[in-house]
């Protein structure tokens, strides 16, 4: 499923070889003790990516960085490495991480809904819609939403539960990443090259000569399908984590990985599209599928494995670690944040001299997204502990780590 939304926009705006190093002692140096700054940087660079990508829209962005097929390479890598325990045990502690988050997010989503009209008789759900809120408990399939609303007295567009649920898809796969992650890496450890290609002849066939069954299966598809599309990503961090990509030949990944990401653009490019709109790859499941898994090879190949950030990165430090401390909440949040912000700019046009000065600035998406920050930072500091408590740590307000001063500093 595709990542894109539709924001509100303003009627004025519309428009060499690989060393020989024995198997234990690969696997021993990439379980290093301690945080890898390396992966911190990717997934918070991840982060901020899909927010740009929800506001702007921009096409090119997910070819830039695609940030879905990398948060998953890296979750797969850090389930991989939790996996050295029980499996049952592992498998509690990442819903546990999980599902708090997602149930103060559902909480809260439903609640609305039945404000602005929404509920069991809405969108034809019938008595079904109260089964279907068990998907809010665990999300095996795409929780109910109302796709018509009232918009609390036009303040918000009628598709506005439409828009927060978006991010929801990434959650669903994570959970069947999850629960089938024993099972793959046994896979992985005993036929790594099937494993590790499964998914994309699986997301190749579904889509390219099964193409309109999800009209069929509806919520079986979408789910297969969501798990196809990046189930070579996740297998890939767990192959990385493994090191398994330390035993082939340096030179086969810089080679294979981009002539898979080139694929991936053909097909892009070969796909039926409006001629006067440029195509997007986050509407089409085998070119983003291509083009993530070459991508993310190619991001671990490099994986210089930072314990320590290098100087000329130490000023990100606060950010990056503050990013990845509240993930689940920036990526739950920052829509209703970003959906929001148009509604607090709106009264701005009533105001003369913002009408006849500043026309520019109200239909600026820069500005918007300016207004959006700020509320993001609010929902993560009176939202984001629910994460803490999640990880069993003490609950924070807003954990962006201080700098050491004088002899702490040195220290430190």
């Amino acid at each position: 499923m595709s990542d894109t939304i539709r924001l509100r926009i303003p009627p004025q705006l519309r428009r060499d070889e690989a060393p020989d190093t024995a198997p234990d002692t690969l696997v021993a140096s990439v379980r290093k003790a301690g945080r890898d700054r390396y992966l911190d940087l990717l997934r918070a660079m991840a982060l901020v990516r899909v927010v740009l990508y929800h506001h702007f829209e921009w096409f090119w962005l997910p070819l830039v960085f695609p940030s879905m097929g990398v948060m998953f390479a890296l979750a797969g890598s850090l389930m991989t490495r939790s996996l050295s325990r029980p499996a049952l045990s592992v498998i509690r502690g990442r819903l546990r991480r999980l599902l708090p988050p997602m149930w103060l997010f559902g909480a809260v989503v439903v609640t609305l809904q039945v404000l602005d009209g929404g509920g069991p008789d809405s969108d034809g759900h019938s008595t079904w819609w109260w089964a279907k809120l068990a998907f809010w408990v665990l999300p095996l399939s795409t929780p109910p939403y109302a796709t018509e609303l009232h918009g609390f007295g036009g303040h918000l567009e009628t598709g506005w539960a439409s828009q927060l649920v978006v991010p929801l898809w990434y959650l669903r796969a994570y959970l069947w990443y999850v629960l089938l992650s024993p099972l793959m890496l046994k896979a992985l450890r005993r036929f790594p090259v099937v494993t590790l290609f499964a998914p994309l002849a699986l997301v190749i066939v579904m889509n390219a000569f099964f193409a309109g069954q999800d009209v069929v299966w509806g919520r079986v598809w979408e789910t297969v399908n969501d798990f196809a599309m990046f189930g070579s990503c996740w297998i890939l961090g767990m192959a990385h984590q493994e090191g398994l990509l330390r035993r082939i030949p340096q030179y086969v990944l810089p080679s294979i990985a981009p002539l898979i990401m080139v694929a991936g653009f053909w097909y892009l490019q070969t796909r039926p599209v409006d001629p006067s709109q440029p195509a997007d790859i986050e509407l089409w499941p085998i070119a983003q599928a291509l083009w993530s898994f070459g991508f993310v090879a190619l991001l671990l190949h490099i994986s210089p494995s930072w314990e320590q950030w290098p100087a000329r990165l130490e000023r990100w430090n606060g950010l990056v670690s503050l990013l990845n401390s509240r993930a689940v909440t920036v990526y739950l949040w920052h829509v209703p944040a970003l959906v929001l912000a148009f509604p607090l700019i709106d009264p701005l046009w009533n105001v003369d001299y913002f009408y006849e000065h500043l026309r520019w600035l109200l239909t600026s998406q820069w500005f918007s997204l300016l207004v959006a920050i700020p509320l993001l930072a609010v929902l993560v500091m009176a939202l984001g502990w629910v994460e803490d408590l999640a990880a069993k740590r003490r609950p924070r307000l807003f954990p962006y780590p201080r700098r050491p001063r004088g002899r702490r500093r040195s220290a430190a």
